[in-house]
């Protein structure tokens, strides 16, 4: 598997709404209009996105990290016979496809394929 980049990072809170209004009005960030996701998503001028959830928005998790992979499915093979454990599925929106993991420190990370 070859890792290209960090495409993604994610904070889940009971305070998106004040989260999102912060990163729009303070940050200067621009809303992304996505469908298939449960978080009000921004887009970075270097192709990155980060994305601001309610708890559980992202999973049992409070940040997320994504990798940029070119084959999810070849990347999740090789990650499962690592041993780690991961997603039962691979999901996907309008614009990726990602899937998220445990590493070794207990925290959740993802895999993200553009499409």
């Amino acid at each position: 598997m070859i890792i290209r980049g960090i495409v993604f990072a994610g904070t889940a809170t009971t305070a998106r709404h004040e989260m999102v209004a912060f990163v729009r009005d303070v940050l200067g960030l621009v809303p992304a209009q996505v469908t298939g996701i449960e978080a009000d998503l921004f887009d970075l001028p270097d192709g990155s996105s980060f994305a601001v959830a309610s708890p559980q928005g992202m999973g049992a998790t409070q940040r997320s990290l994504g990798f940029l992979v070119d084959d999810i499915d070849h990347a999740v093979r090789e990650l499962a016979a690592a041993g780690v454990v991961l997603d039962a599925d691979v999901s996907s929106n309008e614009r990726e496809r990602y899937v998220h993991f445990r590493a070794p420190d207990g925290q959740l990370y993802e895999l993200v394929e553009r499409l």
